[in-house]
């Protein structure tokens, strides 16, 4: 695995009190688990709504609702923040041969 495993995070727009907009507000969980466990990441807006996408090595590892994410907070006890880590760990080992 590379020394500082770079994932990008691929997030689209999502509606909140009724103006649609792209937020990170549901991804600092995210971002804090990815941390802890090593990972460098870079954000990247992109147009479809409600959408997050982790990239690693170019190839997409996982997608999920952006509402489905808990807002705020470490990221520890969300499932889907589990769910994530582990696509990119799977990712980071699978490329290495």
């Amino acid at each position: 695995m590379p020394e500082t495993p770079l994932v990008v995070i691929r997030y689209g727009p999502y509606e909140s009190c009724d103006v649609v907009d792209h937020r990170t507000f549901r991804l600092e969980g995210l971002q804090a688990v990815l941390k802890d466990c090593g990972h460098s990441y870079v954000l990247e807006k992109i147009p479809d709504w409600n959408q997050v996408e982790l990239v690693v090595n170019g190839e997409c590892v996982y997608k999920c609702n952006i509402r489905h994410l808990e807002f705020g907070g470490d990221g520890r006890l969300d499932p889907l923040c589990k769910q994530a880590t582990e696509a990119v760990k799977n990712a980071y080992q699978q490329h290495q041969i």
